[in-house]
């Protein structure tokens, strides 16, 4: 038989974009949009915002001794303050991170020649953070990615002339900042570079705010003295868009602000050895934070600040400042929290299965240190009745399968807290219960009430981030995963569904990451697998993504009991299109994405007939997904392509006929009539 022209595929050239394509999530969630443009609270205005993190910590090609401690937690602590509604106000899904390994020069340039420029419009605002190596090499300024190498400097090292460029020329926006924390380390860079290093990023370009860690000659440090481990330009840039920079009272943080702030903090607290310094032509007024819950009538507060410092008779003691968690202090390793405006603060200091430390007011002093005793020793005591009703009621929750079995546990946990209004384990099952009745508000109040009992109970954190991207609230969801994972960086749960929420932001590259982590702590979570799977089919990386996905398969490949076992709430139901799903509808839905994800990459692949019978598979566990029949249809035009079968073509019309059927309204619906008119077209003429 004759080979199917090519000719055929002209007039749907479109469809080859095949569904989905790498960038597109399928048409399966539902998410919560937040205003960016509005004013807030009818203060401050913030525009859009877009920022790309850099922390390298760990370089492939230097020495043990080259290497840095804390830049990885730099980073990290940059990104939770910029998400934050009380801080940066940025949404998460713009705020790209690159850390680890994925902080190479080939990612630094795509983040900051190529997508900045694809997404910043005039009136918005851009930030760029990196920290890590500088270094000088005929006499230019290199910042080094994690695949930096001396022996090729210039081959390897990312150019302050390329940033300078993209800065000045390529990204727009009207507020422009570059935060750099870039001379760590004496056995690295001479005096003599470091002067050239700091002078060039000062000056990269005018129609910025730069803002670097440290002047001419000088160095940056990096101790466990700042917050339990960070170098202290970041400390302090943190602390400042925290709120502690709004000089002014009024719930934001300029730039002057900031600038001052930090020039002011880190000069004092490494007693004149570093000085920041800030450089370029900018709006005064350029807004960096804004939290209206520090926003004050009274006149600023003095200008120099003062330390606490927290020593804990227990390991683990998460310790609060007005509110916000400053670390964690360990006996024998106090926990220093500098850079506090004086006068009155409220702490408070936790520890679970303990009577908390306050919350208690202490005073800090202009230029002063104050020791702070933390003694956690009073366990926690609970009513005996209560004690004994929430056990009982655990294991009623745990078998519970329909609402009135849900409705009689949140009548259980309202008893157990009406006997012990402080058992936080009680107001976690009973915000679970009023989630698995689909009363996200009673939910969200009980689980905001079990974090305000402990506001270290990691478990009632992870399960809340949950329920908020089983809602569709991404963002909120992301902030509360990533405390999760400021306290505890081995918590598997977390990572999962932080790979998730990143994957339903289309934000590939962390997606893989999280994933991976809950890869290693949870091996035999075929879920995480399938995660993994998604997000590299995003990055395109179809061989990889498609040992993912056999690999959830395999683990999967007895009944509902392992999704049931991990968790209902850990699945991330707005991927789905139902509802409300039983866990065995979750479980067949899961492999009917799996099988279709398979059935994309094979045919990605060119292998069109694994393709086919991937995307057949995909069909028994759910024969009315329309995009999967789409696909198929495709992987049948391909295969008749290359084999000159037409009887394929006939088997993708029928697909393609099914698939308007079940969704006459999305795209590829559009695409596959035409396939379809073509395809008839062809055919009358045979």
């Amino acid at each position: 038989m004759p080979a199917v022209p090519l000719i055929l595929f002209a007039a749907f050239a479109a469809a080859q974009q095949q569904a989905p394509a790498p960038g597109k999530a399928r048409d399966l969630v539902v998410t919560r949009m937040e205003s960016i443009d509005a004013p807030l609270a009818g203060k401050a205005a913030v525009p859009k915002s877009y920022a790309v993190i850099v922390g390298v910590s760990n370089y492939r090609n230097l020495a043990a001794k080259e290497q840095l401690l804390f830049t990885g937690e730099d980073a990290e602590a940059m990104y939770s303050i910029l998400i934050s509604r009380e801080g940066g106000n940025f949404p998460a899904e713009n705020v790209h991170k690159l850390t680890g390994d994925r902080a190479t020069l080939r990612n630094i340039r795509h983040e900051i020649e190529t997508w900045l420029p694809s997404v910043a419009k005039e009136d918005d605002r851009v930030l760029v953070y990196f920290a890590g190596h500088g270094f000088v090499h005929q006499g230019k300024v290199y910042l080094a990615p994690a695949d930096f190498s001396r022996a090729d400097i210039a081959g390897t090292g990312y150019s302050t002339d390329e940033l300078g460029a993209a800065f000045g020329s390529r990204i727009k926006g009207k507020w422009k900042v570059l935060l750099t924390d870039s001379c760590h380390s004496g056995a690295v860079t001479s005096d003599t570079e470091t002067q050239t290093i700091n002078s060039r990023l000062k000056d990269l370009t005018r129609s910025l705010f730069s803002l670097t860690a440290s002047r001419d000659r000088e160095r940056s440090f990096e101790s466990k003295d700042w917050g339990g481990g960070h170098g202290i330009f970041t400390y302090y840039v943190v602390k400042g868009l925290e709120g502690e920079a709004d000089e002014s009272g009024d719930g934001v943080v300029t730039a002057d602000e900031l600038a001052a702030y930090v020039q002011r903090e880190v000069r004092q607290a490494s007693t004149a050895r570093q000085n920041p310094t800030a450089g370029g032509s900018f709006d005064n007024q350029m807004l960096l934070a804004y939290n209206p819950t520090r926003a004050t009538r009274g006149a600023p507060p003095p200008p120099e600040t003062g330390t606490l410092i927290f020593e804990s008779n227990r390991d683990g003691v998460e310790v609060f400042v007005d509110g916000q968690s400053q670390g964690v202090a360990k006996k024998g390793e106090p926990l220093r929290v500098p850079g506090l405006k004086p006068g009155v603060h409220t702490v408070r200091a936790v520890h679970m299965g303990y009577e908390p430390v306050g919350p208690r007011e202490e005073l800090v002093y202009p230029g002063q240190e104050s020791t702070i005793k933390l003694l956690l020793n009073v366990p926690r005591r609970r009513p005996r009745a209560a004690i004994d009703k929430f056990g009982p009621a655990v294991e009623h929750y745990q078998k519970a399968r329909g609402p009135d079995q849900y409705k009689r546990a949140v009548t259980d946990f309202e008893e157990v807290l009406a006997l012990d209004p402080t058992y936080s384990e009680a107001a976690l099952y009973l915000a679970r219960a009023h989630r698995d009745l689909h009363d996200f508000q009673s939910a969200e109040t009980w689980f905001r009430k079990a974090l305000d009992i402990d506001p270290d109970f990691v478990e009632a954190r992870a399960t809340y981030g949950g329920m908020l991207f089983d809602k569709g609230d991404t963002d909120e969801a992301i902030r509360q995963l990533n405390q999760v994972l400021r306290r505890d960086r081995g918590h598997a749960l977390a990572y999962y569904l932080l790979s998730q929420a990143y994957r339903i932001k289309e934000q590939y590259g962390e997606a893989v990451d999280s994933a991976r982590q809950a890869v290693r702590l949870t091996p035999a979570n075929a879920e995480a697998h399938f995660w993994l799977a998604e997000g590299l089919r995003g990055q395109t990386q179809w061989a990889a993504a498609a040992a993912e996905y056999r690999q959830y398969l395999q683990l999967s490949n007895f009944d509902s009991s392992a999704v049931e076992k991990f968790g209902y709430y850990a699945i991330g139901f707005k991927f789905f299109r139902k509802s409300r799903a039983g866990t065995q509808d979750v479980w067949r839905e899961l492999r009917n994405l799996a099988y279709f994800g398979l059935c994309d990459c094979e045919q990605r692949q060119q292998r069109f007939e694994a393709a086919v019978a991937f995307c057949q598979k995909a069909l028994a566990f759910d024969p009315k997904d329309p995009l999967t029949h789409y696909a198929l249809a495709l992987s049948y035009m391909k295969q008749a392509d290359a084999e000159g079968d037409l009887g394929l073509l006939v088997a993708a019309r029928k697909h393609f006929s099914q698939m308007i059927a079940l969704n006459a309204d999305l795209d590829e619906s559009a695409r596959a009539r035409k396939n379809i008119s073509v395809i008839d077209h062809y055919m009358a003429t045979r």
